[in-house]
């Protein structure tokens, strides 16, 4: 769904036609030759059968917007001028597609897949593998959803409208700066690369206390973990970013610390089968493509068995 710099854009285009083209097919206009070039048109793209589900899916959700297109035929006893009922059926779907329009924009990554997109004030945001975003601005303020996953902000400066960042309980307010926030199923973490953020993180065991907020420089990294106090530390840059450049860097890891960070890339899943494992430590630069690579580096450290079968890696004693 989402591409780089005129994404948006494109996307709109797309859902244009395929608004026109359910304009077409529902109504008087349909014929054998309008079918074949429709066909020919869902073909040309994956983007195109996509969009038309779309609206197909929105046309079936708007009261009365289904029978109105379909007024013509049905109606026999009460004949409508052809010009009328392409009419009804064009208002139909521009309804569906201007309810598409107005939704808030969604972006989201597969596993092992990243994407960079800008938003139309400048705002640059990259998402790192299976991530999934929600766009939502306003008059007052830029707010953004992170339901999963990681992403980088490259906040354009409004200090009339500051950006929000949404993640579960924690928020992280900004106006003009860079910063990485990632949300896990058991935690939350904001690294400050550029300027200064505010985050405000909910009290630990479900306090009836008002939520804390914190002021983070350059460098700072605040993890928020289920059930504990936040804590602060200042990770290297290149080790925050390293996804980036399709790496990742441990620095005194566990075993199963890195295992479950390389998991998150690719189909290749790496396992220990020995619970002992998941103590041992691991430092190292390694490539999120090439799990492999990774199992075999641990397994001349630590002296451990590898067995590939091909999706899975499995390390033992």
């Amino acid at each position: 769904m989402v591409m780089e710099g005129k994404s948006e854009m494109v996307e709109n285009v797309v859902l244009a036609e395929a608004s026109a083209w359910l304009a077409r097919l529902q109504g008087p206009s349909r014929t054998p030759a309008a079918e074949a070039a429709f066909k020919a048109w869902l073909s040309a793209d994956p983007s195109h059968a996509r969009a038309f589900a779309r609206v197909t899916d929105t046309w079936d959700i708007i009261p009365g917007a289904a029978m109105l297109a379909a007024t013509p035929r049905h109606r026999a006893r009460r004949p409508v001028p052809m010009a009328l009922a392409a009419g009804v059926a064009l208002l139909a779907v521009a309804a569906v597609f201007w309810q598409l329009m107005l939704r808030d924009p969604v972006y989201r990554t597969a596993v092992g897949e990243q994407q960079t997109f800008t938003l139309p004030d400048g705002t640059r945001i990259a998402l790192n593998t299976d991530s999934k975003l929600v766009v939502s601005y306003g008059r007052s303020e830029r707010h953004v959803r992170l339901d999963r996953g990681e992403a980088l902000f490259e906040v354009a400066k409004q200090p009339a409208r500051p950006f929000i960042v949404q993640a579960g309980d924690e928020r992280v307010r900004a106006v003009g700066t860079k910063f990485v926030v990632r949300r896990d199923p058991d935690r939350f973490a904001v690294a400050l690369l550029e300027g200064k953020v505010e985050v405000t993180a909910r009290p630990s065991g479900g306090s009836d206390r008002p939520a804390e907020a914190t002021l983070l420089l350059p460098g700072d990294r605040m993890t928020v973990r289920a059930g504990t106090h936040s804590q602060l530390d200042r990770p290297r840059t290149e080790a925050v970013t390293a996804w980036q450049r399709g790496e990742v860097m441990f620095d005194n890891a566990t075993l199963a610390d890195a295992v479950a960070e390389l998991n998150r890339y690719g189909a290749i899943s790496v396992r220990l089968v020995d619970p002992e494992l998941k103590a041992l430590r691991v430092s190292g630069v390694f490539s999120t493509r090439d799990p492999k690579e990774f199992a075999q580096a641990v397994a001349q450290l630590h002296r451990l068995k590898m067995d590939d079968s091909g999706n899975n890696i499995v390390l033992k004693r």
